[in-house]
């Protein structure tokens, strides 16, 4: 249900929010440029008491998540004409909406023009702080001029911290490199981080950074990109890089990075030494089919090779197996007859 916040009617009071708010609501209302037709704005009072700087010089509002604060301002015209005055508010503008954006105040009299502001149901604990700006409307409207009321807003609530580390990348040039990487908030409060740096290389440690406090204060859900400047990598090796955020409370995130560097006569080399064992690859691959295929057709003396050719060989006549025969037998006989 709304809730309203009570006026402060006492210095103990006061000094009791002064507190809460801590310094930049413990500082008395700014001093605005004074309105020359006379009119001023303040928040209204409590009781029916003419609104002063010593009564309420700001507003203070308290509220948890998904509740609707209210309040009223003040508009005084002590003057004897009418005076027109527009209000609008600034951060956190898009919390707060006015009964009326434009008013007409008659002579001699105080308009109290109530506003609202909604405390989203994710917004994350803590104070917040805006004003609302009056202003007159000029010469055709009794007068100009402009008043600020400052606005504080304390969103109660638990509160949540978590940071993560994310998108960490490399990059060197010229002999050194710098590391970027991006810090978000991913809880409700705001968080001042600490970033350590550590990097291993292929033969032990090649950088430590103690955790040093970052100048940057995160808000619930914002992100941040930074970088880290690394002046003397190394010129061969590859490197896993960690960067470590902690916060307040406990809070831890890191994320790690691969950096590999080589100079130019390294990769040369390289690219050499793969092709000339590609080279001998293929040509031990080559001479194993030669020998597995084996000599070709004719080939003697090898194994596997095939049958020598025969000798050609000179026409016979039919029947010369016979006669030779007959012959043999007819030689055997006349030496035996000799």
């Amino acid at each position: 249900m709304p809730f309203r916040t009570r006026t402060a009617v006492s210095g103990a009071v006061l000094a009791t929010a002064a507190v809460l708010l801590g310094p930049a609501a413990a500082v008395a209302r700014p001093a605005a440029a004074p309105a020359p037709a006379g009119w001023s704005a303040a928040p209204a009072p409590g009781d029916g008491a003419e609104p002063s700087a010593q009564d309420r010089p700001y507003f203070y509002l308290e509220g948890a998540p998904g509740t609707v604060l209210s309040d009223r301002l003040s508009l005084r015209n002590p003057t004897g004409h009418a005076v027109t005055v527009r209000l609008r508010g600034s951060a956190p503008g898009w919390w707060l909406s006015l009964a009326s954006t434009e008013v007409k105040v008659p002579p001699h009299t105080r308009a109290s023009v109530p506003f609202t502001v909604t405390v989203p149901r994710d917004a994350a604990p803590g104070d917040r702080s805006g004003a609302l700006i009056a202003t007159g409307g000029g010469k055709g409207s009794g007068g100009g001029g402009r008043d600020a009321v400052p606005v504080h807003l304390r969103v109660t609530g638990q509160g949540l911290s978590a940071l993560t580390v994310e998108q960490v990348s490399v990059h060197g040039r010229d002999g050194a490199a710098v590391i970027r990487y991006t810090l978000v908030n991913r809880g409700n409060t705001a968080l001042t981080p600490r970033l350590a740096v550590r990097a291993d290389g292929l033969f032990g440690p090649v950088l430590r950074r103690a955790p040093r406090t970052l100048p940057t204060v995160l808000r619930p859900g914002q992100g941040v990109d930074l970088t880290e400047k690394w002046p003397d990598p190394p010129g061969l090796d590859a490197v896993e890089i960690r960067l470590t955020a902690t916060a307040g409370g406990g809070v831890q995130g890191s994320a790690t990075a691969t950096y590999t560097v080589a100079p130019w006569w390294a990769v040369a080399g390289g690219a050499l030494l793969l092709a000339a064992g590609a080279g001998g690859l293929m040509a031990v691959r080559r001479r194993r089919r030669t020998r597995a295929a084996g000599p070709g057709p004719g080939t003697s003396g090898v194994r596997g090779a095939g049958p020598a050719p025969r000798a050609a060989e000179e026409p016979r006549p039919p029947g010369g197996d016979r006669a030779d025969a007959a012959g043999q037998l007819a030689g055997s006989g006349s030496g035996a007859r000799s």
